[in-house]
């Protein structure tokens, strides 16, 4: 009877679990014949997946363009820059967090945990007021910097975490070998802590590739637009063209599938490692 009720219970799970993954998915799905359809039939009634207007034109239209494709270049270069930029200093930071012992260190910590618990958007008119200052508004380096900001304290607390799980002894052996920290940290600590790092690089690059309000008061001129910006963009005064809106949904969408894809194992594993021990 017991392991009667154990199957049934598994089988109303798998179901539940169908039906959410069906339920989640749909927008997505919807979103993708959506932008293989005419502007004027994607609210036909009744509503169809397909109809005979199904072609690849709207992402013909926005690869042929030059300045969507420009949103897309944009994009890669702020993302890619702030993540690297995250994980080199997040990286230095995190072991001098978790392998030494300084004065203010704790009021430090406390900062970095604090910086995570303000919304973004109250920090807007502070941060264009120092952009504008250090006369970077409308760059790469505007947004570059301010993302990074936004990214740090999770790189360093989750990179700490990580750290602090590993023993100190691997440092020491380095040393005794004649080695240097900088060695047993690059050496030996940093492939060690691949999974923890990959999983950083991801929430980083998600974080600059799909950010939207910073992109839109940090930039002016449209060779500056991100993506989403680009897609805001398409939103017209009168009419909006929701078939290349969801083709370059689409499109932006694919670079983050492609890191869940390739680098899922070390994401799960570097999130469920991250915070074992601060």
């Amino acid at each position: 009877m017991v392991g009667g009720n154990k199957g049934i219970k598994k089988i109303i799970s798998t179901i539940l679990l169908i039906l959410g993954a069906l339920f989640a998915s749909f927008p997505i799905l919807w979103m993708i014949c959506s932008s293989l359809k005419d502007n004027a039939m994607i609210f036909s009634w009744p509503p169809r997946f397909v109809d005979e207007s199904f072609s690849l034109k709207s992402y013909i239209a926005v690869i042929s363009d030059g300045t969507k494709v420009r949103f897309f270049i944009n994009s890669y270069i702020v993302s890619i820059c702030v993540v690297i930029a995250t994980l080199l200093i997040g990286i230095l930071a995190a072991y001098a967090f978790s392998r030494f012992d300084f004065p203010g260190k704790g009021i430090l910590n406390s900062i970095i945990i604090s910086v995570q618990a303000i919304p973004p958007i109250v920090l807007l008119i502070p941060y264009m007021g120092l952009i504008v200052s250090m006369k970077l508004f409308n760059s790469y380096m505007a947004l570059i910097l301010t993302y990074l900001i936004m990214t740090l304290p999770y790189c360093i607390l989750m990179m700490t975490g990580y750290f602090n799980t590993l023993s100190r002894e691997l440092d020491e052996a380095v040393m005794i070998d004649g080695g240097s920290r900088w060695k047993a940290l690059w050496y030996i600590l940093v492939p060690i802590a691949l999974p923890s790092m990959v999983s950083v690089g991801m929430y980083t690059f998600m974080q600059a590739w799909n950010e939207y309000l910073f992109a839109l008061a940090l930039t002016q001129t449209t060779d500056m637009r991100t993506v989403p910006i680009g897609i805001n963009l398409l939103m017209g005064q009168h009419a909006y063209d929701w078939s290349q809106m969801m083709a370059m949904s689409v499109l932006g969408s694919i670079p983050v599938l492609i890191l869940f894809v390739f680098f899922q194992k070390y994401f799960i594993a570097g999130m469920s490692s991250g915070g074992v021990k601060g």
